[in-house]
């Protein structure tokens, strides 16, 4: 343990930061699986409500990616590569069904 003032608080600022990074990528991942079940459900079964819900669940997820890049969480590139798949999953499940 720290004997240091500095130090000890430094520790408390890390914890800090570990829990609300944790509760970042927490989200990201579940806002992510939630996005891949509406996609499995819209090709299951393609119809204006489910697509409709495809983009709902996209449009959250890149938001909940782009604020945690904001706020430090991810590196941008990390995010980037992160909507790119999620992007690159819509383009090869969903796309071939609009045609």
């Amino acid at each position: 343990m720290a004997n240091i003032k500095s130090a000890e608080k430094r520790i408390q600022i890390a914890e800090r930061n570990r829990l609300r990074n944790k509760s970042y990528k927490s989200a990201v991942k579940t806002l992510t699986k939630s996005y891949l079940a509406a996609v499995e459900a819209y090709v299951a079964e393609p119809n204006d409500e489910s697509k409709q819900a495809v983009a709902v669940k996209m449009s959250a997820a890149y938001s909940k990616i782009d604020k945690a890049v904001k706020r430090g969480v991810y590196h941008k590139n990390t995010g980037a590569n992160k909507k790119s798949g999620i992007a690159k999953t819509y383009k090869a499940k969903v796309e071939p069904y609009n045609g």
